[in-house]
């Protein structure tokens, strides 16, 4: 299973201790989550934060847009050391276009689909995805409680990817744990988002590792 820590529950005060402790513990990846306070209801942190983060982590980087109008920002989040730049569906008007300026950037690309949002939607487009992710609350804070119909949605895209041939990972974001985890890497995940499990966790190693484990 590939752990990727979401850095917004980080100790930002100590944020690169932070990073040398994920990576030490095994997380294959750094999840930076982007908001603007448009497309969702909260302000995180922004491109200087990500290009700070490339500079002291050799992990790759998985920056996660909740932003409105995200094709403009390719360049940027290039820039900064992405390795996965990953869109809303909601978000974009042209999301095939945004693919491939994404890909044509040299990142990978990624979609994310709200709790609301169906998976029958990427129908037209899974073949040319990197990954999916499916969040499990809805977009915008952190500790959120896990919506129970993700399970299900988990084992729907797997079942869209398998048939389409699509090489796309699953990724799940949104109120992860031990417990969580093992019901959706069940289902077909390949990719774990965690935040406050990990980091308000007495052993965020250990934490790390049990997501790791599935």
């Amino acid at each position: 299973m590939i752990v990727a820590p979401s850095l917004l529950s980080a100790d930002f005060g100590h944020l690169a201790d932070s990073l040398q402790m994920i990576e030490r513990s095994g997380a294959a990846w750094a999840h930076c989550d982007v908001m603007d306070g448009v497309f969702v209801p909260n302000i995180s942190f922004g491109f200087p934060v990500i290009s700070a983060v490339a500079k002291i982590t050799s992990m790759p980087l998985d920056v996660h847009l909740m932003i409105v109008n995200p094709d403009r920002y390719v360049g940027m989040v290039r820039d900064c050391g992405a390795m996965m730049m990953n869109v809303h569906y909601e978000a974009c008007t042209h999301l095939h276009r945004t693919v491939q300026s994404i890909h044509d950037a040299g990142m990978k690309a990624g979609v994310t689909l709200n709790p609301a949002t169906p998976v029958a939607l990427l129908q037209d487009i899974i073949e040319d995805l990197d990954m999916v992710l499916v969040m499990s609350v809805n977009p915008g804070f952190g500790g959120q409680s896990f919506i129970e119909h993700s399970v299900k949605k988990v084992a729907e895209l797997k079942a869209l990817i398998t048939a389409s041939g699509s090489k796309a990972l699953i990724e799940v974001d949104g109120g992860i744990n031990a417990q969580t985890g093992a019901r959706v890497a069940a289902a077909g995940a390949d990719v774990l988002v965690a935040g406050s499990y990990i980091f308000n966790a007495a052993d965020p190693a250990g934490a790390i590792a049990a997501l790791a484990a599935l």
